[in-house]
C-alpha cells in the first residue's frame, strides 16, 4: 500500500490527536451541557440555513455537471424541508436519556461483590461517508451524546455542504463551553487523508464507513482500526400468499419510489406462487406507471408483459439505488428465506402476510438487522426506529446490528464495589 504524502499523513495525525484530547473532555462533561450543545447545534443549523443551503447548491450544480447519477444526487441534495429535518432530528438526539454513567446489570455475587456495568463512550469515532450531508449532524449528534468526539470525512461531492454544516457544529459546540476539535470535518477530499487516519490506531477507536462497496471495501482492506461495516441494502419485500394483495402493492410501492437512492428502499420483490397470477400484473402496471424499471423471472415476465425485462443472475444482489427492482416469484416461503440467505446483504427485509405463522416463522429464521412484517423496508431508519438518529445501518454484526444511535456508539465497563474481600 503506497504511504500518504508526508504533510498529509502529519496534519490527520494532528487532528486525530486534537480529537482524542477533546474526547476526554466530552467524556466527563455533565448530561447538561452535551443536551446544551446539542439543542445550540440546532439552533445553529437555522440560523445558517441559507450559507447551508447556498453551499449546498454549488455542490449539486457540480455533481449535475460531472454527471451524477440522479438518486446519488438526490442523496446530496439539501432543501429548506429537508434542512429543517436535519435540525429537529439533533433536538430529538439532545433529548434522549442520557447514557453515559448508566448502570446496568447490577447483582450481589455471593462473596458478598456488587457487581455492575457502566455504560462508557468508545473514545474517538472516525465516519467515512459518501453524498449525504445529513450524515455530517447526524453523526456529530449521536457522538456528542454518548460522550465521543468524532472524525468527520465525507466525500468530495459534498465538500462545501459538510464545511457549512460543520461551521454551525462548531458555533454550537463553542455556545455551550465545549472544545471544537470535538467534531471534526477533515477538509480534503483527498484519499490519501483516509489511508493516513485508518492507521492510526492508538489515536481512533472504531471507524465506520458508509458509501458505496468500493468505499467500505476500501476502508475494511487498509483499516488497522476496528471497523463496522453499513454495507450495501439488497433489501426484499417478499409477497407471501396469505397477503392483502393490496396492502402488498402499497408498501412494494413505497419501498421502491418513495426514494430509490437510499440503502433501505427495495431492491427485489418476491412474489409467492400462488397470488402470483393474480398480483404480478398489478404490481408491475403499478410500477411501471412509477418509472420503475422491472427486472423479471421467466414467470414475471409472461405475467407482467411489455413492462419487464428479463433478469439476469446479477439481478439478484444488485444494489441500485434507482427506479429499478428485480421481482422473482418463488415457490413458498422456504423458498423465499432460502433466496434472501442466499442475496441478501443483511440489510432489511419485509414479508407481506395475514398469515400469523408464516410472520413468526420470518421474524425468527431472517438473519437480517432488520426484519419486517406488513411495513415498507423504508422504515429501516434510526429516526423512524425512535433513536432520534442514526450513525448508519450496521450490516456487521460485532457489537451493534441494525439501525445504530447513541447507544451503539458506547460499551460498558464492570463496576466492583467490595468491603475488603480478598480471593482465596
Amino acid at each position: 500500500m503506497p504511504l500518504p504524502a508526508p504533510d498529509t499523513a502529519t496534519d490527520i495525525t494532528e487532528l486525530a490527536r486534537r480529537a482524542r484530547a477533546a474526547s476526554r473532555v466530552v467524556a466527563r462533561s455533565s448530561a447538561q451541557t452535551r443536551e446544551a450543545a446539542l439543542r445550540a447545534i440546532a439552533a445553529a443549523v437555522r440560523a445558517g440555513a441559507d450559507e447551508i443551503l447556498a453551499a449546498n447548491a454549488e455542490d449539486v450544480a457540480a455533481a449535475t455537471e460531472r454527471g451524477l447519477a440522479s438518486a446519488m444526487v438526490d442523496r446530496l441534495r439539501l432543501t429548506p424541508t429537508r434542512l429543517d429535518g436535519v435540525a429537529r432530528a439533533i433536538e430529538e438526539v439532545a433529548a434522549q436519556p442520557d447514557l453515559i454513567g448508566r448502570l446496568e446489570r447490577a447483582e450481589r455475587r455471593p462473596n458478598g461483590l456488587e457487581i455492575a456495568r457502566m455504560r462508557i463512550p468508545l473514545g474517538v469515532i472516525a465516519i467515512v461517508y459518501e453524498s449525504r450531508p445529513n450524515v455530517t449532524t447526524d453523526a456529530a449528534a449521536l457522538c456528542l451524546k454518548s460522550g465521543n468526539a468524532v472524525i468527520l470525512r465525507g466525500g468530495s461531492e459534498a465538500l462545501r455542504s459538510n464545511a457549512a454544516l460543520g461551521r454551525a457544529v462548531a458555533a454550537g459546540l463553542e455556545a455551550a463551553g465545549l472544545p471544537a476539535a470535538a467534531v471534526q470535518v477533515v477538509p480534503t477530499p483527498d484519499r490519501e487523508a483516509v489511508r493516513a487516519m485508518l492507521q492510526l490506531d492508538e489515536l481512533i477507536d472504531l471507524v465506520i464507513p458508509r458509501g458505496g462497496e468500493g468505499l467500505i471495501r476500501f476502508v475494511a482492506e487498509h483499516s488497522r482500526i476496528p471497523v463496522i461495516k453499513h454495507y450495501k441494502g439488497v433489501c426484499h419485500v417478499y409477497v407471501h400468499a396469505a397477503a392483502d394483495l393490496d396492502m402488498a402493492l402499497a408498501i412494494c410501492e413505497n419501498a421502491k419510489v418513495q426514494r430509490p437512492g437510499v440503502c433501505n428502499a427495495v431492491e427485489t420483490i418476491l412474489v409467492d406462487r400462488a397470488v402470483a397470477p393474480a398480483f404480478v400484473p398489478r404490481l408491475c402496471a403499478r410500477l411501471a406507471g412509477d418509472g420503475v424499471e422491472l427486472r423479471g423471472d421467466a414467470t414475471v415476465c409472461a405475467l407482467g408483459g411489455d413492462a419487464v425485462i428479463a433478469a439476469t443472475d446479477a439481478d439478484w444482489d444488485a444494489e441500485y439505488l434507482d427506479l429499478i427492482v428485480a421481482v422473482r416469484v418463488v415457490d413458498d416461503l422456504d423458498t423465499a428465506l432460502r433466496h434472501i440467505e442466499a442475496h441478501g446483504s443483511d440489510h432489511t427485509e419485509s414479508i407481506v402476510t395475514g398469515d400469523p405463522a408464516a410472520a413468526e416463522r420470518f421474524l425468527h429464521e431472517v438473519g437480517s438487522s432488520t426484519v419486517m412484517v406488513n411495513a415498507s423496508t423504508r422504515f429501516a431508519d434510526g429516526g423512524e426506529l425512535g433513536l432520534g438518529a442514526e450513525i448508519g445501518i450496521s450490516t456487521t454484526r460485532l457489537h451493534a446490528y441494525g439501525p445504530m444511535g447513541a447507544e451503539g456508539l458506547t460499551t460498558t465497563k464492570f463496576i466492583v464495589r467490595g468491603t475488603g474481600q480478598i480471593r482465596p
